[in-house]
């Protein structure tokens, strides 16, 4: 049986490492090459023309679960009305052109294509309802315009390269190894028609099975994908499949406080409702008109192409590479602070801790730590992901100043 997790576990990466090589680039490249305002414009107005530029936008972002609220709630910061926001916050997570050609390369193209289209109908549905019951309570934020960089071609290939492989997929990366190591075991001890004889599995009540599981827990859109191919293949509907992608990548404990927090109750009851009730309809949809003509099977054992073994041990080593980087890191960072502790004690300084509640990857620390260390007064600010705790250093630090912009930015914090 080990030999067996082990061979489905290198299949799975060859099937998907190619696709998520090309998604990759494509999302440096726009991080790239689109105009840092790009987004803000024209999304400030609480009317339908703002809703849809931002749920079409959100649909390729690259965002993963945890990226998209700092993102959107500071869209929302510099003059995206609600309405905006919520349309990018619900579309972005589903998609992304990473999780797109994956989804097309594991589940096939009419899958991928069909869940495009369910994320742009829903954030674009959650933002106008949001629009229409809060328009009494939007306010008019200015948008802010920033000074254009001029960047030669290679200083913007440069950047893209160092978006896709270290920022994007190392928010990311454990999520992403986790859901094949998740979707490789799945298959090695599952039989093929496992859940066609489960009753509970099938409907409707498999729909709402799968909900309960998905809504609090946090999701990586493209790490998802393996598992969701992976139940396929065990005899789960696909239309159920749909509902975990959907509403797992849109749903955790994390966005869900941070909506409530930012955009108030209203606002969030209307996102979960239209979240979970049109992951149903689409899910529904998907096996009333594809599933009978379109059957998704994970197919093992074919000879992988040269392309496929390349992009596979590439993926292995950078996956290797971020986590060595990672473990260095917290070391190093265990070091200065220990270091730092011993000069503050000869230096009239401020040496304060914050909790921080809502870190769950690279990306989540890195905002932290640029958003406390913007203060003129803070030194350095380091997050540790294990325990949430920040030690912040400077002089003259304000606690209060402090907290409330970390939770400006989409995070919990507190002494």
């Amino acid at each position: 049986m080990l030999e067996q997790f082990f061979f489905n576990l290198w299949q799975i990466f060859l099937d998907l490492s190619p696709s998520l090589l090309l998604g990759l680039a494509i999302a440096g490249l726009l991080y790239a090459y689109l105009p840092t305002n790009f987004i803000h414009n024209g999304i400030s107005q609480p009317n339908l023309s703002s809703v849809w530029k931002a749920a079409l936008f959100g649909v390729p972002m690259p965002l993963c679960s945890c990226g998209v609220l700092p993102t959107a709630l500071a869209l929302r910061n510099e003059g995206a009305s609600k309405g905006a926001t919520v349309a990018f916050l619900i579309s972005t997570p589903q998609t992304g052109v990473d999780s797109i050609l994956v989804s097309a390369s594991l589940l096939g193209l009419p899958f991928a294509i069909f869940k495009v289209i369910a994320a742009f109908v829903t954030g674009l549905l959650g933002g106008i309802l949001v629009n229409k019951f809060t328009l009494h309570v939007e306010h008019s934020v200015p948008i802010i315009s920033r000074n254009a960089v001029i960047e030669t071609h290679y200083q913007r290939l440069r950047r893209a390269w160092r978006y896709a492989l270290f920022d994007l997929l190392g928010a990311i990366d454990l999520w992403i190894l986790g859901g094949i190591l998740a979707a490789a075991l799945i298959t090695t001890l599952l039989p093929p028609d496992y859940f066609a004889n489960q009753a509970w599995s099938q409907g409707g009540l498999g729909m709402l099975a799968v909900l309960l599981i998905s809504i609090p827990l946090y999701v990586c859109t493209t790490g998802s994908i393996p598992i969701a191919a992976s139940l396929i293949a065990a005899g789960m509907p696909t239309g159920t499949a749909l509902v975990f992608l959907m509403a797992g990548p849109a749903t955790n404990l994390a966005t869900i406080g941070g909506v409530y927090r930012v955009l108030g109750a209203q606002v969030l009851v209307i996102y979960l409702s239209i979240v979970i009730s049109m992951s149903i309809l689409f899910g529904l949809g998907f096996d009333f008109v594809l599933f009978k003509t379109v059957p998704i099977t994970m197919q093992h054992g074919h000879t992988p192409s040269l392309i496929a073994m390349i992009s596979t041990v590439f993926i292995v080593g950078i996956l290797l590479f971020l986590e060595g980087r990672r473990l260095q890191q917290r070391f190093s960072n265990q070091a200065n602070l220990s270091m730092s502790n011993l000069s503050m004690s000869n230096l009239s300084r401020s040496n304060l801790s914050i909790k921080v509640v809502g870190m769950s990857c690279n990306h989540c620390t890195n905002r932290v730590q640029a958003t406390l260390e913007s203060f003129e007064a803070v030194e350095s600010a380091i997050p540790d992901l294990a325990t949430g705790i920040v030690q912040i250093q400077g002089e003259n630090l304000d606690p209060q100043s402090l907290i409330q912009a970390v939770e400006q930015v989409g995070y919990k914090a507190s002494l």
